[in-house]
């Protein structure tokens, strides 16, 4: 049984109250909903708006049911950076629509005939190597980011700033508590940007010279950039979202355990699947990467036993707000790569590290050599850079290979068990999946 609730889930706090516990739900997705479009190419003031958008709609289309805040999604950084070096941001753009599409489509078919089949597809002996393949196949950028100068030269003075960034994110993350230990993200970029602040590589001038108020600029289809169609983007990018969508049920098991309610009945798993299609199809029509609930705030809501979901609301209107401020886009910009780098060190490792525990949780027993194939079979072509080439423009590849020859390989190989009836008990689900 869940604590009482300080503020259920459509209690409406106070004025100042509630400009208190947005701004920590604000706080606790910052750090990772800049970190993504800062890695692909795109502007961090769009994901912002994009975010607070997509969580406004999600909260919509969930009846006010669901507290859940949506940021950006680490796992297209890969494919999103394909589809961006081939076609540009357009073709980014329209790989983040297919990838809400798909997130729509399978709400439709949830809606009908159940959510068990997708769990069937996608058991943990395919969905966990694939979060392995997320977070070590971006190891090498991390590292890189973490290591170079902008020249793209080994500089141990900025690998220096890296190691500070990276050692405050794990001080945040392990020897600290309560609502500190939820924004590690957040903090080591500040304690990061002070170092690097007086070692002498950050160029704070533009900060200075820029407009408070400042229009980002939205990446719009039809206006920024001619739409077209490609089934080069759709095997890019609709792997990944049926992947993701597994966790996206795993994050909802968890936060009915945190706030009491079984939200795969009510408002039904249907709804949540398509606010955050929803969210991700808002996100492609003004320029920012794909949307998904986040883990950090749901631990903002199990140390605070807040489960407003105006509190979420208003953290979103902060994040639309703080997109068109101009000094902190600035502020996002003048960050140094390896500020980044150290942030990225461990949240991508953080990222594969997930993955095991799934397979940890769920039993997964090496010694069945059906298991061991899938598994192995989907890191090797993850992370060792196998693909298929589509056209002179495509290519399948990465954990999108990785995740089709998982979802292959479950369907043909023999000896498939019976899916554990207790995966869908909301309790033991939440319980054995249950994040910092």
């Amino acid at each position: 049984m869940s604590s009482k609730p300080i503020l259920d889930v459509n209690d409406i706090p106070k004025p100042g109250q509630w400009l208190t516990l947005s701004l920590q739900h604000l706080f606790a997705m910052f750090g990772a909903t800049i970190l993504v479009p800062y890695l692909v190419g795109l502007s961090p003031a769009l994901a912002l708006i994009s975010s607070g958008l997509g969580t406004l709609a999600f909260l919509f289309l969930t009846k006010m049911k669901v507290p859940a805040y949506l940021g950006s999604s680490f796992a297209y950084i890969a494919p999103i950076i394909a589809a961006k070096s081939a076609g540009g941001p357009g073709a980014a753009m329209l790989g983040t629509f297919i990838a809400g599409l798909v997130y729509v489509i399978v709400a439709l078919v949830i809606k009908m005939a159940g959510y068990r089949w997708i769990m069937k597809l996608l058991p943990p002996v395919v969905v966990g190597p694939v979060i392995i393949v997320i977070g070590l196949a971006l190891s090498g950028t991390a590292v890189g980011m973490a290591m170079n100068n902008a020249a793209g030269k080994y500089s141990l003075l900025h690998f220096s700033v890296a190691l500070v960034t990276l050692a405050a994110t794990i001080i945040f993350s392990i020897y600290l508590r309560g609502m500190l230990s939820i924004i590690p993200i957040l903090a080591g970029i500040v304690i990061g940007y002070i170092y690097a602040l007086i070692v002498g590589i950050v160029d704070f001038q533009p900060v200075l010279k820029a407009h408070w108020f400042e229009m980002p600029q939205f990446i719009i289809p039809f206006v920024s950039y001619k739409v077209k169609f490609s089934w080069d983007i759709v095997l890019l990018m609709a792997p990944v979202a049926v992947v993701t969508i597994s966790e996206h049920i795993g994050h909802q098991m968890v936060l009915s355990k945190v706030v009491g309610r079984d939200y795969i009945k009510d408002p039904g798993l249907h709804r949540s699947i398509l606010g955050d299609g929803t969210a991700t199809l808002i996100s492609s029509l003004i320029g920012g990467p794909p949307k998904t609930t986040y883990g950090e705030n749901i631990g903002v809501l199990a140390i605070t036993r807040v489960y407003s979901v105006y509190v979420i609301a208003g953290a979103a209107i902060f994040a639309i707000v703080f997109g068109f401020i101009g000094k902190i886009t600035a502020l996002i910009h003048s960050i140094p790569t390896p500020v980044m780098g150290g942030v990225s060190i461990l949240l991508f490792g953080i990222i594969a590290s997930s993955g095991l525990r799934m397979l940890v949780d769920s039993k997964i027993d090496f010694g069945d050599k059906r298991n061991l194939v899938i598994s192995s079979v989907i890191l090797v072509i993850g992370i060792g850079g196998a693909f298929i080439k589509v056209s002179d423009k495509f290519q399948i590849q990465g954990m999108a290979l990785a995740a089709i020859f998982g979802v292959l390989l479950n369907l043909i190989l023999p000896g498939k068990p019976q899916v554990d009836e207790n995966m869908f008990n909301i309790e033991e689900s939440a319980e054995n999946h249950k994040t910092a």
